[in-house]
């Protein structure tokens, strides 16, 4: 639509809303970014935060709640994916790892909204393979998609795998807001709306738009105490991990991936400034490319603003895991220290929510569906493993609240086994049994594969593997004892 049809149906849109019925159900944005860590937010606690610029990120969270403890239950893109539609562990809803698939029949928040009264849209990552069930309009990248002129595929020109769709040009994150921006624009403001807005930014490559080319020219990027840690041994780490030296040669060879800009190791440097010099281009193109997510942020609230839609709409954006930027070395996701294991999540509706609240509570993203189910007067059938946090958002946090979460990661690598944990308020505790996907009724032998604990109140870096400490003996007992009731209570083992 061209600007000045759209100021004409934002100026339509105003007068409804004014003189528009009061009690309508709350409408529903959510938007979800890919990998977008919240050490590069600019909101959270982050050595990052000096050189951060998100102004419409930091607007969310002055207007709305901060969530401070909020986790994936495996943090790898797929399956958190299908957790969050679904309200349901991997072993639930079959989505395991990135090679499995979503059931176009399985129940979704999308599909519960939809069938409640909800106009319903999806536009950006899906990832999920199958055609997206539960949305009235859609259009979606094939795969991980790309970042310059992206293909899209929608209802009408669905075709499986890599095929159909038509190609949008400009930079993807861009690209999508017009999508969402468009089909606002045609909705029926007498009905409420569940939009999901789905970034495929900052997923490696970390591409940028030409406009955030310069930033961060010349400046040096803050490091990560961790960052030179080049073995786990004095850290007692039991795996190697995905180390950036990884990303460096993909940076040189350029055949994984199209990174943007130039890269090259001069002769003769030290395995620090190979290091250093791999770092400080990786956090400069995540963070410009985090930068277009806020841009374009900045432009869905301000739509919201414009035609009068602000103070009914729950704002929500998540991504969907957090993600290593050089902490012990690594980068990439799926193990479950703090850096992947943490969601950043941000949620503002004016009518319930206390602006520049912080909400401490132990979350999970089998919770977002149950939650957006709640605000929006729809019953929960009992297939969600999650339960609606809106209470705990009001300031009313139930008294049997949970005080642990559970994680498993399923997909195996020598360098990132499989693996399941327990974490609570101060401590965590994490067995990495390393064997492919197994039956989910299978109990694990306790000595297989190798076991970590952290002192999460003492060592919040998780800089020390306290598992064979003398003094953790105690409290590692206990919290095995706590993991396996947990295991069971989850993943409802024999």
């Amino acid at each position: 639509m061209s600007a000045s049809g759209r100021f004409l149906a934002v100026a339509l849109v105003t007068i409804f809303s004014l003189h528009g019925a009061e009690e309508q159900r709350p409408n529903i944005l959510f938007i979800l970014s890919d990998d977008h860590t919240s050490q590069a937010w600019g909101v959270y606690d982050s050595i990052l935060n000096p050189v951060i610029f998100n102004p419409n990120i930091a607007r969310l969270a002055n207007e709305g709640c901060l969530l401070t403890n909020a986790f994936c239950a495996n943090s790898i893109c797929v399956p958190s994916r299908a957790t969050i539609l679904t309200g349901q562990h991997s072993h639930r809803n079959g989505a395991y790892r990135l090679s499995d698939a979503l059931d176009p029949e399985r129940e979704t928040v999308a599909t519960r909204l939809q069938s409640s009264g909800y106009q319903t849209a999806l536009f950006g990552k899906w990832h999920l393979k199958r055609k997206p069930a539960g949305f009235d309009a859609f259009r979606v990248l094939p795969g991980q998609g790309r970042y310059w002129n992206p293909l899209l595929k929608g209802s009408e020109d669905w075709k499986d795998g890599g095929e159909g769709g038509r190609v949008y040009e400009g930079f993807s994150a861009d690209v999508i807001a017009d999508l969402c921006l468009d089909w606002l624009d045609e909705q029926d403001r007498s009905k409420p709306f569940l939009l999901m807005c789905h970034f495929k930014a900052t997923h490696e490559p970390f591409d940028y738009p030409k406009r955030h080319a310069g930033l961060y020219q010349g400046m040096k990027m803050p490091e990560p105490a961790s960052l030179y840690e080049f073995s786990g041994d004095a850290a007692g780490r039991t795996f190697s991990g995905q180390r950036l030296e990884t990303l460096g040669e993909r940076f040189v060879d350029g055949t994984f991936m199209d990174y943007p800009g130039e890269f090259a190791l001069e002769k003769g440097m030290s395995p620090r400034e190979v290091r250093s010099a791999i770092y400080q281009k990786f956090v400069k193109d995540f963070l410009r490319c985090g930068k277009a997510i806020d841009d374009n942020i900045g432009r869905l609230l301000d739509y919201l603003d414009t035609s009068g839609l602000a103070d009914n709409t729950i704002v929500i954006y998540t991504a969907d895991q957090g993600y290593f930027l050089g902490e012990h070395g690594f980068f990439d996701k799926r193990i479950m220290y703090e850096e992947p294991l943490r969601m950043p999540f941000v949620v503002r509706y004016p009518k319930e929510i206390p602006a520049g609240s912080r909400l401490a509570d132990m979350i999970q993203n089998i919770d977002f569906a149950p939650l957006l189910l709640d605000y929006a007067e729809v019953e929960e059938t009992g297939s969600m493993d999650g339960r609606s946090f809106r209470s705990n958002l009001s300031g009313e946090t139930p008294d049997d609240w949970r005080d642990a979460i559970y994680y498993r990661y399923w997909q195996h690598q020598e360098n990132r086994p499989a693996h399941y944990g327990i974490r609570t308020a101060s401590e965590k505790l994490i067995h990495f049994y390393g064997t492919s996907l197994q039956s989910v009724h299978d109990l694990i032998d306790e000595s297989s594969g190798t076991w970590e604990y952290y002192d999460l109140a003492k060592d919040p870096k998780e800089l020390r593997n306290a598992y064979a400490a003398t003094e953790k003996q105690e409290s590692v007992v206990a919290l095995k004892r706590r993991l396996l009731e947990l295991r069971r209570q989850v993943e409802q083992l024999r």
